[in-house]
C-alpha cells in the first residue's frame, strides 16, 4: 500500500507531460498549416520541425488525417481563447459584435499564426476537397458566423442597431472587411490593413444604428 500513492503519482505526470507534449506538436502543427498548406502536414513532415521521431508522433497521432484533425480542433481553442471568450463579457449585444471582430482583427495582428488566420488559410486550401477535415472547418465557419449573427440579432434587440437591418447581410459585410484584412496584413505585415477594417465595421455599424 505504502507504494501506491507514489505510482499513482508518477503515473498522473505522464499523462501530464504527455498532454504538454501533444499541445506542444499541434501549436507547431497549426503554424506550419497556416505557411505549408494542410494538405502538406503529415507525421514525418511534422516529425522533422518538432525534433522528434515519427514513431514517437505515431504515438500521439495514429494517421496523418488524425493529425489534421487534431491540428483543427486545437486551432479552434486558441481561437476561442483569444475571440470568442472575450467577448462574452459585453454588456449588451452591440458591445458584443465589436470585441469579436475587434478580437479578430487582434488574433491576426499578434501574429498567432505565420500565414494569418488559420481558418481562412485553410479553408481556401480544402474548399474543394471532402471529408472530415473540410467538414470540421466549414463547422467552425458556420459556428463563427453563428457568433456575428447572434450578437446582431440581440443588438437588434437591445436597440443598438436598427431592426429593419438583415443580420445575415451586416455579418457577409462585416466579415468581408476584416478577412480583406487578413489576406493584406499577411501580405504587408503593417497595421493598416488592421485599422482599415476597424474604420470600415465602425462606419457601417454607424450606419445601422437606429435613425
Amino acid at each position: 500500500m505504502a507504494t501506491a500513492k507514489p505510482k499513482a503519482q508518477s503515473e498522473r505526470r505522464r499523462r501530464s507531460d504527455g498532454e504538454r507534449s501533444r499541445s506542444a506538436i499541434l501549436d507547431t502543427a497549426a503554424k506550419l498549416a497556416t505557411v505549408e498548406g494542410i494538405g502538406g502536414l503529415s507525421l514525418s513532415r511534422l516529425a522533422d520541425d518538432v525534433g522528434m521521431s515519427k514513431s514517437g508522433l505515431f504515438a500521439h497521432f495514429g494517421s496523418k488525417e488524425e493529425l489534421q484533425l487534431a491540428t483543427v480542433q486545437r486551432a479552434n481553442e486558441i481561437f476561442d481563447e483569444r475571440v470568442i471568450v472575450p467577448a462574452r463579457s459585453a454588456s449588451d449585444g452591440l458591445e458584443r459584435l465589436r470585441l469579436l471582430t475587434d478580437g479578430y482583427l487582434n488574433y491576426i495582428q499578434a501574429d498567432t499564426f505565420p500565414g494569418g488566420c488559420f481558418f481562412a488559410s485553410v479553408l481556401s486550401e480544402v474548399d474543394m476537397r471532402p471529408g472530415p477535415v473540410r467538414d470540421r472547418l466549414t463547422d467552425f465557419l458556420s459556428r463563427w458566423l453563428g457568433e456575428l449573427e447572434s450578437a446582431v440579432r440581440d443588438a437588434q434587440r437591445d436597440g443598438g442597431i436598427d431592426e429593419g437591418e438583415d443580420p445575415a447581410q451586416l455579418v457577409f459585410e462585416i466579415e468581408a472587411a476584416i478577412l480583406l484584412a487578413n489576406a493584406q496584413y499577411v501580405v504587408l505585415r503593417t497595421s493598416e490593413p488592421i485599422e482599415s477594417a476597424r474604420r470600415s465595421v465602425e462606419r457601417r455599424l454607424a450606419g445601422a444604428h437606429p435613425s
